[in-house]
This record gives C-alpha cells, structure tokens and sequence, in this order.
C-alpha cells in the first residue's frame, strides 16, 4: 500500500490517498476516479509531502525492543523519565561513591587475576589481603559456590596504569 498525500486544484483541499501501487494512482487518476472528498473535483495531484524512509534492516523500534525485553523477562518495565534526580538520590550515589573509593584506599587492585587470587587466600595458599579487580559473571558465580565471599562493585573501578 502506498500512502498519497492529495490536494484538489480547484478548492485546495488536502486529503489522503491509499493505493495499490503509484501505476494503480495514476491509473484510477486517469479514469477519473480520485476525485476531491471535500468539493468532489476530479482535478487532484499528488501535494508535496516528506518521504517516509524506513529504519534499516538491523535497527528495531523502541516498542519493539521494548516488547522483546517484556517478553525475556518476568521483571515489570520501569518508565524512563528524563528529569533530574532527586536531591536525596544524588546526596545517595556521591555518599556510595565516597564510601566505594574509601574501601579501595585499603585494597589492592589484581586485575583479572581477581578469582585465582581470591581462591589462593580463601584456601590458605597466600596470606589474606582485600583485593578488588575484575572477573567475569561466571567467575564470580564459581566463587559464591566455594563459600568465597565476593562483591561487585557499584562503580567503574580505573586500572592503576590507567588512571591519569
């Protein structure tokens, strides 16, 4: 189906067209079937009007998205509002920020050699230490089901050699 936007010569008038095709407009067109809704003018073209362009093949709409996490998952959606936060929630995050940065102060970072590390002072094989680093979802599954107790941190940790 193809949508026209239409306008009659006579009365200038705009209205809407569906048709087959553009041969199946100008044919019903030529045998003077669109005709003006409004004053009833068979004198009716195609009204300039904005191309309708369709998303690329690998590109989904938001509902669409939307509808797919919904169906993957038991959890309800939560509406995204595009306002500040509010104070007490900003106070929260600076407050779990400080106290984040505070704990690292006395830890030392070992990288993704973080469960290996973790599994040598859980079962006695080096001395115990508090250490953060990075591991995978699974790694850290496999920790929890040693008894090695284990916590992600809520913000970015920066490499020491990384940091400016």
């Amino acid at each position: 189906m193809i949508v026209y936007d239409l306008h009659c010569h006579s009365g200038q008038h705009r209205f809407e067209g569906w048709f087959k095709s553009s041969d199946d407009f100008v044919e019903q067109q030529e045998r003077g079937l669109v005709m003006c809704p409004h004053c009833g003018s068979a004198d009716v073209g195609k009204a300039v009007q904005a191309p309708r362009v369709g998303r690329k093949g690998n590109q989904l709409s938001a509902v669409v998205r939307r509808k797919q996490r919904d169906e993957t998952t038991d959890e309800p959606t939560a509406p995204v509002a595009n306002v500040p936060l509010p104070p007490a929630a900003v106070e929260m995050i600076h407050k779990l920020a400080r106290m984040q940065a505070d704990a690292l102060k006395s830890s030392r970072y070992v990288g993704t050699d973080f469960a290996e590390d973790a599994r040598a002072m859980h079962y006695g094989e080096r001395d115990a230490e508090t250490i953060h680093g990075q591991t995978t979802l699974a790694e850290a599954q496999e920790l929890a089901e040693e008894g090695i107790a284990v916590v992600p941190l809520p913000f970015p940790v920066v490499p020491p050699e990384q940091a400016n």
